[in-house]
């Protein structure tokens, strides 16, 4: 059985070894940088750092001491006034001669800022030999930060980001930052990303704040623009069937789309209820056994533990209702009969 729970520091070995395979601002491949990220998660959870700050890392194990497979994130709140959240809005403008009867529809971009923040998820990466994996790792690793954020809603803004990856060259060059950004700012894109990840001002300082018109880019360029990366279209399609749409804005450095989603009105945020662990009773005999992630939270570390099992459980459960657990199930959580849940069906 594979066991979710926040991440540790004795897992910063096993965390790089899976960062190897994203490399992204989240979660870079750097030693130094996943140290801080794993700290940064630790004082999240024990509630030592304020609520804006927070930044929650969840991990995948094979069983409870088993090695990191693969991780996620969720940061309470993305964009302040003193690092707002940076984009590049892409707009449509239509132009029109009378004089020469011709017509033109243009791709605009259009910087703008986010000040009052909002929550995003990131830094999702599974193992490859485990994706596509019968247990459904990845959706459960991408499904139990949204439980936690059921759990704890005022933590969290009224609108979730997700920035997806778009396609790289081989190196993990961006085109389109060598067509615009690294023209305003002499920097490559590895240098950038890194900057980026401490201080945005280059960003606001050299940046144009006029559009920028698509059609001034190379033609290859242009059709990178809001694409999805082949590695993260699986990532895009369960966005979108939990209720996340395409925002037509874009990550300024490498074109990557973002999707969002009102906070309240993502079906598995919705869907995460509460239940309370059977006795010998269980639930009504007709209640089937379906898949569940299951999750509990404790004083200590780990603070917040959770599984994918298949439990008896209502197909419309009462809030707080008993679910039958197996016993597997309840050693991995440490659970005993009428403790409380949070269950979220798949």
């Amino acid at each position: 059985m594979f066991l979710l729970r926040d991440i540790a520091p004795a897992d910063l070995d096993d965390l790089q070894r899976a960062a190897v395979h994203l490399d992204s601002v989240n979660l870079p491949d750097d030693r130094a940088s996943l140290a801080a990220i794993i700290e940064r998660s630790r004082a999240s959870f024990a509630e030592e750092l304020p609520v804006a700050d927070r930044c929650f890392v969840f991990v995948a194990t094979d069983g409870a001491g088993g090695p990191v497979l693969g991780s996620s994130m969720i940061f309470a709140q993305h964009g302040s006034r003193r690092a707002p959240h940076i984009f590049f809005d892409v707009l449509d403008e239509e132009r029109y001669s009378e004089t020469l009867d011709l017509h033109f529809a243009h791709r605009v971009l259009r910087i703008g800022y986010n000040y009052k923040g909002l929550t995003e998820i990131g830094g999702l990466v599974l193992r490859p030999e485990l994706r596509g994996h019968a247990e459904r790792l990845g959706r459960s690793l991408s499904y139990i930060r949204f439980v936690y954020l059921a759990r704890h809603r005022a933590l969290f803004r009224d609108e979730v980001l997700s920035e997806l990856m778009p396609p790289l060259e081989p190196d993990g060059t961006s085109l389109l930052w060598e067509s615009l950004g690294r023209r305003f700012t002499g920097l490559s894109y590895q240098e950038a990303d890194r900057l980026s990840q401490t201080n945005k001002e280059f960003i606001r300082a050299l940046f144009p704040q006029d559009p920028l018109y698509v059609t001034l880019l190379p033609p290859h360029v242009q059709e990178l623009i809001g694409q999805v990366g082949p590695d993260t279209r699986g990532v895009e399609k369960m966005l979108r069937a939990i209720g996340f749409s395409y925002a037509s804005r874009i990550d300024p450095f490498d074109g990557g789309p973002h999707f969002h989603a009102p906070t309240d009105d993502i079906t598995v945020v919705r869907a995460t209820t509460t239940g309370r662990v059977a006795d010998g009773a269980g639930p009504e005999p007709t209640a089937p056994r379906r898949p569940v992630l299951v999750a509990r939270e404790r004083p200590a570390w780990p603070r917040f533990v959770a599984v994918r099992v298949e439990a008896r459980w209502p197909v419309t459960p009462e809030p707080g209702g008993p679910i039958d657990l197996p016993d597997e199930a309840r050693r991995a959580l440490d659970v005993v009969s009428g403790d409380e849940v949070a269950v979220l069906g798949f």
